[in-house]
Parts: structure tokens; C-alpha cells; sequence
């Protein structure tokens, strides 16, 4: 019988999860099928669970249900612990398995993909919410020089920076005063969604420093879009060298997550072809 799998969100319908998770079950040759699953926003742990009765074997999950995942699963791995939120569901015949595949999806993208060097190197993590708190403990297991969390206020991002504190050299800034620090790696986790490729004004209104980059330095949006985000606009135009969007991370915590489901990590490289 085919084994169903599903992402789970509000809104869904942009989500391009299942056509990557089919051609990696193409690819693997795995029996199963894949789906979009709208949950109201009042009613994510029931619809998680109907899936669960309907015969479902995992779920992705995507905003604004991370933390809700989180909460629903009785087990969890590490590195969702850490994260504080699960974007990956695993079915255990009686609960659900939370992990959390953002963070080593994004250093996977970065070192691999992209060909970007983490270690000894000074990072900046724009934005101290759920997507921030998802990803610094990887970004820290790759040995970074320095992390700095900067935040419009300083309150949450201090926070973040004590959370972690044990895993390596991470301090918390606001965005007016990173002006005097330059960073190999810029990437932005905040939730603002200007995503309009051309719109200076959207641009403009950017809250950082302009001189945050230095020589030869990457700019990383998490989110991804067709058109560069307004971030990466405004990030090539004030001195990034490379400014590269969020679906490699997409692509490669998606694979993170078919191998806890499926027991096999497939190769990303067509999925890339395939969107890019």
C-alpha cells in the first residue's frame, strides 16, 4: 500500500514540498504519495492527527504550525529540542516524532551548494524568532569565528543568545548597533515578507546598517521567491558579493526529512534542475 505523506500550513497552496518529495520517491524508487494539507489556524493538532487515523506516515510542516508541531509531538529529537520547534513529523504507530531538518538544511545548502565557509568565519543572523532559533545551533556546530544575533529590539535576541550560549561564540545586537561590524555571511530570518522583486521603496524601508558586509561577503535569505527578495536587492547593492535565496534550504532540509521518513538521504541535485 502506498504510504502517505503530507506538508502541512496556512496558507499551502505555493508550497513546492510535493513535487520535490515526489521526485526524490521517483528517484529512490520509495511507494508513496505526498500532499497538501491547509490546517485552519485554530486547528492544526486536529488536522494532524485525522491524517495520522487517515493512515498518514509523516508530515512537513511550515508556518505558522512549527511551534504547534512541536508541542503535538511526545518525542523529539535533539535537534529540534534545541530548536525549540519541528518542521518534520515522523508517525510511531501511537505518537508523533517531532524533529527539526531547517537548520542542517541551511548549513547543507551553504557549505555544499553554495561552496561558503562557516568555520573562522564572522556570521550575522538577522531576526531573533522561530526561524532564527531553528537554525543557530547548526550554524554554531560549524565552528563560525563569531554569531552575532541582531534584532530590532534586544530583548529577544539576548535571549536567543543565552539559550545557546553553550554551543559556541554568540553575542546579540541591535540593528542600530551592527554598524560598526562587518560579516563573511548575512542572512535574514526576520518575517518581514518583501519579496517584490524591484520595489525600492519595500527595500528601503530595511531596518540594518548598510555597511554590515564585508569584502567578498554572502547574503542568505531564508525565504525564497521567483524574483530576489528585497533583501537580497538591497544587499547586492550595498556590498554582498553573492546574494543567494532559501530554496536550496529548502530543498536539502526536505531531504533531511525524507530520510528520517524513508530511510535513505536522496541526492538533491535533481530537485535543484528541476526548480531552478
Amino acid at each position: 500500500m502506498t504510504d502517505r505523506y503530507a506538508v502541512i500550513g496556512n496558507p499551502i497552496a505555493h508550497s513546492k514540498s510535493p513535487e520535490i518529495q515526489a521526485a526524490f520517491a521517483r528517484q529512490t524508487g520509495q511507494d508513496m504519495s505526498y500532499e497538501r494539507l491547509q490546517a485552519p489556524l485554530a486547528g492544526f493538532a486536529a488536522t494532524a492527527m485525522r491524517f495520522a487515523r487517515e493512515g498518514g506516515r509523516g508530515a512537513n510542516v511550515t508556518v505558522p504550525f512549527k511551534l504547534e508541531a512541536f508541542a503535538l509531538a511526545q518525542a523529539r529529537s535533539a535537534r529540534a529540542e534545541r530548536a525549540g520547534a519541528s518542521n518534520t513529523l515522523a508517525w510511531r504507530g501511537t505518537h508523533w516524532f517531532g524533529d527539526n531538518t531547517d537548520g542542517v538544511g541551511l548549513v547543507r545548502d551553504l557549505t555544499v551548494n553554495v561552496g561558503a565557509a562557516l568555520a573562522g568565519r564572522d556570521l550575522l543572523v538577522l531576526g531573533a524568532g522561530g526561524a532564527a532559533r531553528g537554525i543557530l545551533g547548526p550554524l554554531l556546530a560549524a565552528g563560525p569565528r563569531s554569531l552575532v544575533i541582531g534584532n530590532r529590539t534586544a530583548a529577544r535576541a539576548e535571549e536567543l543568545a543565552r539559550l545557546f550560549a553553550a554551543e559556541g561564540p554568540i553575542a546579540a545586537r541591535t540593528f542600530g548597533d551592527l554598524g560598526g561590524r562587518r560579516f563573511d555571511l548575512v542572512i535574514d530570518a526576520t518575517s518581514a515578507n518583501l519579496t517584490t522583486a524591484g520595489d525600492g521603496d519595500a527595500a528601503a524601508l530595511l531596518p540594518w546598517p548598510e555597511t554590515i558586509f564585508a569584502p567578498g561577503a554572502l547574503a542568505y535569505d531564508l525565504k525564497y521567491a521567483a524574483l530576489p527578495t528585497a533583501f537580497l536587492q538591497w544587499a547586492r547593492r550595498h556590498g554582498a558579493d553573492r546574494a543567494v535565496d532559501g530554496l536550496g534550504m529548502l530543498i536539502e532540509q526536505a531531504a533531511e526529512s525524507f530520510l528520517l521518513w524513508r530511510g535513505v538521504r536522496p541526492d538533491t541535485a535533481p530537485a535543484f534542475a528541476l526548480f531552478r
